[in-house]
Order: structure tokens, then sequence, then C-alpha cells
């Protein structure tokens, strides 16, 4: 794995960021080889892989891209960086098809789920595809001629489109050989076909085999001498200069007009497409060869999941899970009653996120409740927190979101929410200009009695209740009067803008966060120093800030045992002799994303343990706004230790061990192959725990 310049400190290189998140797909893709792993999840998995692919060119790709189309460095880019990361990306996207073609569909096709390709299709079926491409497709479709009044088109990103070289003549008796027929999003890129009397199988088509069939219909009187489907991944990342920007959510909405329109990053084309063809493609977007993708099957595998939707085959999926109600919350009481007992955590998705709607419905509901203070970063398109926001304030509470208009690609959902929300009278802001207000925090404020007391939910994870099913996260509920003073004092500052007063529990990114994890990693290296007892153990998604890194190398160095478990990107090299012998990295990837971040720092006799909406990240450190919040009850530290910490750093079955030089292996191949059977998995342990499954 490519390596970046070593900071004088560490005497030693961090692992390249980029590489490392390629190897993180690399990881996610072992899912979809897995025997084991039901049918239809294998194909969702290799969907994943490839919508991670498109949003690594979207958002990672442009500064090697200009790299190698000026022929000079760019910040940490090269053309070195270029094609070291386009040669790992070719082979990633091979072994997919190769995957997709010689294994999947066979194996689908064995229980009886086929594409059917043109040449496979009996006579009925032939007649079924042409009516339904001249019903629900042709009347969707534009085919453009290229010529001097007809220039090559706009092409949108990620969008599925044909080129196509014609013989023959015009109607106006001119040459034009080329045309591109754009393919709407609209339609289905697989169609389930009628069934056959009697039998059980499943028959779909996909839609650039219907189109591909009848492109001869939509050039009456020319020839189709070739064709081939092609895509473009464009950079998507929207680049705003906030200071200068009236209304944010106005110029997002423009913005977000020109994002499916920005530079070309990828071409991908069917494996035959011609040289020719491929040529004049790469020549309209202005790109090298090496960025050209033959692809032996659909140009697109995230759609994928439209085909995984469609098959009734629950034998092929996941044992159904169902997550239990969480077992510090007895059924029936209030939230605020319980909570004047002692704080609460839920581990999702083991235990129903349905708790925290739970107590926002009673919040909205309760007439005492005079107050409701809520970030919005990924709520998802459905909006149930929005709903139960919006009835708070038909109720007469003061309701007030921050909402986080720049979430990368849930800008339109959020402006949405916002206008929804403001259309009832809530009070919507946007946080502060220059960083993404990345903290995930709910407050209510209730009259009891003579006073006014705080509830405060903290999380780890989005107020999303669709990826809450999918993405392990710690949600918190507390009436902490120093932590709720603090959440209340954070809501303030993002609203006002005015000076944050000294918090009294919290650390808030970007003022207190990184120094705070600083100085609890400088008080377990100098307590190994004198010879105490020091450990610290970490979970995150990521860990690329350097200043962090390198503070675990120094923290390594004294003695201190570290112990990470990094899903994804991981600059931090593990177990290199005299630099970080003491540092050992996992990464976990199962049926659930791995999504907590959980902070462990033991010194002496002492220990902390911190939850956090931020990885360990410079964009999370300095430009956004983020909480850690600490964890005081011994009983739900305990738990937090053993279920997120101990149950991963034992975890055989889902596991892969980050080596010296910067490439992982899974934790299985390292032990003796007669002790393999039945390791355990951190996941299958919690879901036994406190879940139902069937």
């Amino acid at each position: 794995m490519s390596q970046t310049p070593a900071h004088p400190s560490t005497r030693h290189p961090f692992l390249d960021r980029d590489q490392s998140i390629l190897a993180f797909n690399e990881r996610v893709l072992d899912w979809a080889c897995r025997r084991e792993v039901p049918l239809l999840e294998r194909l969702r998995f290799l969907a994943i892989v490839s919508s991670n692919l498109d949003e690594f060119f979207e958002v990672r790709f442009a500064p090697h891209h200009a790299a190698r189309m000026s022929q000079e460095q760019r910040g940490i880019a090269t053309v070195e960086t270029f094609r070291a990361l386009t040669d790992r990306i070719h082979a990633l996207v091979a072994r997919q098809y190769a995957l997709y073609n010689d294994e999947l569909l066979p194996a689908l096709e064995k229980r009886g789920i086929r594409i059917i390709t043109h040449g496979q299709r009996n006579p009925r079926q032939r007649r079924w595809v042409r009516e339904y491409f001249v019903n629900e497709v042709q009347p969707l479709l534009l085919p453009v001629a290229l010529d001097p009044s007809h220039p090559f088109p706009q092409v949108a990103n990620k969008s599925l489109n044909f080129i196509v070289r014609l013989g023959g003549r015009d109607a106006f008796g001119r040459e034009n050989e080329i045309a591109i027929v754009k393919v709407p999003r609209a339609l289905k890129r697989f169609v389930a076909m009628p069934p056959v009397a009697g039998s059980k199988q499943q028959h779909f088509v996909s839609i650039s085999s219907i189109i591909r069939t009848h492109l001869p219909d939509l050039f009456p009187g020319r020839t189709v001498l070739e064709f081939s489907q092609f895509r473009v991944t464009r950079h998507s990342d929207l680049a705003l200069d906030e200071e200068e920007v009236k209304n944010l959510r106005t110029a997002l909405r423009l913005g977000l007009q020109q994002r499916h329109f920005g530079q070309a990053l990828r071409l991908e084309v069917s494996a035959g497409c011609s040289d020719f063809l491929a040529d004049f493609l790469l020549e309209q977007f202005e790109l090298p060869p090496e960025s050209l993708y033959r692809v032996p099957g659909p140009v697109n595998l995230v759609r994928l999941n439209q085909l995984v939707d469609q098959i009734d085959a629950p034998a092929l999926r996941f044992e159904r899970f169902t997550p239990g109600w969480p077992v510090s919350l007895p059924a029936g009481q209030s939230f605020f009653e319980r909570l004047k007992q002692g704080d609460v955590l839920i581990h999702q998705p083991y235990e129903s996120f349905d708790a925290v709607l739970a107590f926002l419905r009673e919040a909205a509901e309760d007439p005492n409740v005079l107050a409701i203070k809520q970030t919005i970063y990924r709520t998802g398109t459905r909006g149930e927190m929005t709903e139960l926001l919006r009835e708070a304030v038909r109720r007469g509470k003061e309701v007030t979101a921050v909402v986080e208009l720049k979430a990368r690609f849930d800008e339109e959902a959020n402006i949405n929410h916002a206008e929804r929300l403001e259309s009832v009278g809530a009070q919507v802001v946007y946080g502060v200009v220059g960083l993404k207000t990345h903290a995930k925090m709910l407050l209510v404020t209730r009259r009891e009695g003579g006073r006014l007391v705080r509830y405060a939910h903290l999380s780890t994870g989005n107020y999303n209740p669709g990826t809450a099913k999918l993405y392990t996260d710690i949600s918190y509920f507390t009436a902490d009067e120093d932590i709720t003073a603090d959440v209340d004092a954070v809501f303030h500052h993002l609203a006002s803008q005015n000076r944050l007063p000294k918090l009294r529990r919290l650390w808030m990114a970007p003022f207190h966060l990184q120094k705070g994890l600083l100085e609890r990693i400088e008080t377990c290296i100098e307590a190994a120093r004198a010879g105490q007892p020091a450990q610290i153990m970490l979970k995150m998604n990521a860990l690329t800030d350097e200043p962090l890194a390198r503070a675990l190398v120094q923290a390594s160095q004294a003695g201190v045992q570290i112990d990470a478990i990094v899903r994804g990107a991981c600059i931090l090299p593990a177990g290199v002799p005299g630099f970080t012998e003491h540092v050992r990295i996992r990464s976990v990837i199962g049926r659930f994303l791995e999504h907590s971040r959980v902070f462990y720092f033991r010194w002496g006799d002492q220990e902390e343990l911190w939850l956090s909406s931020a990885d360990w990240m410079n964009r999370n450190m300095l430009r956004r706004v983020e909480l850690a919040w600490p964890v005081r009850d011994p009983h739900l530290r305990e738990r937090l230790i053993d279920e997120c910490l101990r149950l991963y750093l034992n975890d055989q079955r889902d596991a892969w061990l980050l080596q010296p030089d910067g490439h992982y292996v899974k934790a299985i191949e390292t032990l003796p192959k007669g002790s393999r059977a039945g390791v355990p998995s951190a996941q299958g342990t919690l879901m036994t725990r406190y879940g139902t499954r069937g």
C-alpha cells in the first residue's frame, strides 16, 4: 500500500488514506464472495461496493485526476497516486464482474431466478418485451443524432446512456453517424416478466437489454452498426463560498442542479464497446485512457438492489431480525419518570430505535413540555422525526431545528425538511457558516412544579429510522443537569453564534474535542512512563487525523496498549517495531454497518469512556460541529466496554487484522484450521442477546 511522507516526530510513514478506502471496499466485497451468506444478500453487498466506488470517485478522486491531466502534483495527489489508485480500482471492478457472471448469476439460475437476455427469450417472451418497450419505454426515449446543430448532450452523473454508430443517411441526406440515447432514471432497471403458468421460476429482463434489442426502432431508415451502454461518474462534492452566499438554502438548490454535471472522472462502457466509440467518448469527456472501464455486464451494479427487492425468495435473504425493546426502558413507563432514576442507553440495531421516536412523541404530546430542540443531519426522506416536530408545533411548543443543509447527498431532503418545519412555524436555523453540524442531539425542556427540567438524547448516529435498522449506534438518554445544560448551551451557540460558554461535561468540535482527546492520550502516556498500567480502546469508522494518529504513535512508544476497531479508512499502521508495536487495529465488516464511536481511556486505577458523533478525521475535529460526552454511570460504562469493545476485539468471524505493511488479513485465517468452526461474531452474539430471529 502506498504511504504518505512521515511527520518528523513519527519517523515512519502513515498509510495512504485513499488506498485504505479501497482496501475497505475489498473487505466489503468479501461478504459478496462468502458462500455462507444468503445469495440475495451477496448481490446486495456487491451493489454496496459499487455504490462506495461511485462515492469515491465523486468525492475523493478529483485531485488525482487533476494531477494526471496536468502532469503536476496537486497537494498529496500525483500522477503516481492516480495510477496506483486506478490500477487497484480496475482490479476490484474485475473481481466484481467475475463474481457476478461466474458465480452469482449461475447460482440464481439454479434457484429458478433468471435475467433473460434477448438470445434466451422464447417467442412469447420476445413479444412481451416488445410490447413493454413500445408502451413503457419508447415514449420516454429521445435519440439525439450528433451534428453541428446537435452537439454532444449534457450527460448526467451516473446516468445510463447508449452511444450508437449509424449507417446510411438521415432525413436530410447527411451521414451523421453518432447518436446518443439517454435512459431516464424513471425507468426501472430490472423488470419482472409474466410468470409461466405452473412454474415457480422468476424471470427478469434488464432495461439495457430491452433498449439494445430495439435500438433499430429508434432510428427508422438507418442501420445500427454498433453500440454500447455507457455511464460517466463526475465530481459531485458541492463547493460554496459560504462567506459570499446570502441565502445558503437558495445557493444549495442551485448547486444541486449543477452537481449532476461536474467534471467527468470515470467512464464505464460495455466490454464489447469498439475502440472507435470508446475513444469518441473519452474525447468528449476529456478523460485519459486509464479512466475507461470496460465491464462485462450492467454498467451500474448499484441497481442490482432493484432486482434484489423484487425477487420473492425469503430463503435467499438473511433470517429476519426483530430488534428488542430496550432492556432498560420498562414498557409503558414515562421517559421522564424513567430518566429521573438514571441514564438510559440503547444499542442499535439490536435494540429498537422506536424508543427514540417514542421519546419524541411523548415530548410532543406532553402538555408540560414547553420546548424541543433537535439537530437534523441525515433523517431520511420519509421524515418521521420531522412530522413529530411539526405535531409539537401544532400543540403549542417552541420547536427549534438546526438543519444541516450541507449533509453530502442529503442536501435536497434536508431542504425539504426545513421548509416543512418552517411552514408550521418552527424556528429553523442552519448552523455555523463554514462548519457542518454533525452532532446528533435532541433536547426537551419540561415544566415540573415550579422549575424547568431538561432531558436530552445524544447519539453516535443519525435520526433516521431506516438506517437505524442497519447501522450499529448508541443512543443515550439523560437528565443529567450538567450534560443537559451543555446541550442547551450548544443549541444557543448554533442559533445565536454568540461565544460558547465553558462546557461542564461535553467536548465540542471544533473547540474542545481534539484537544480533549489529545489530553487523555497524554494522560495515558504519563501513566505508562511512570510504570502504571495504561490502555486505550477505540471504536470508530475512520482514523485519518494526523495529530491524533501521531499522539497514538507516541502512546505506543511509551508502552500504552492500544486496541482500535476502525471500520474503514485508517492511516495508522499497526505493530510496526519501534513505532506502533503496541497498536493493534482491526476492522469488523458484518451484516450491519458498524457506525458507533466509543473512546475508552484507562490510566492507573482510573478510567473514562466517551461516546461521540465524530470519527477521528481532520474534518470532524476542525471543520464540523461534533459532540463527545462521558458515560459516568459505571454499569452503563461496563456494558459499553463489553458490547462495543470486548466483543469486537474477540470477534474472529467478521474481523480483519491490519498488518504492519498496511494490508489486512482475516482474523479467522490466523487460527488453526481445526479451530475455525463456531468462532464468535460480535454482531451474532448481540443479535442473540437482544433480538428475535425468524
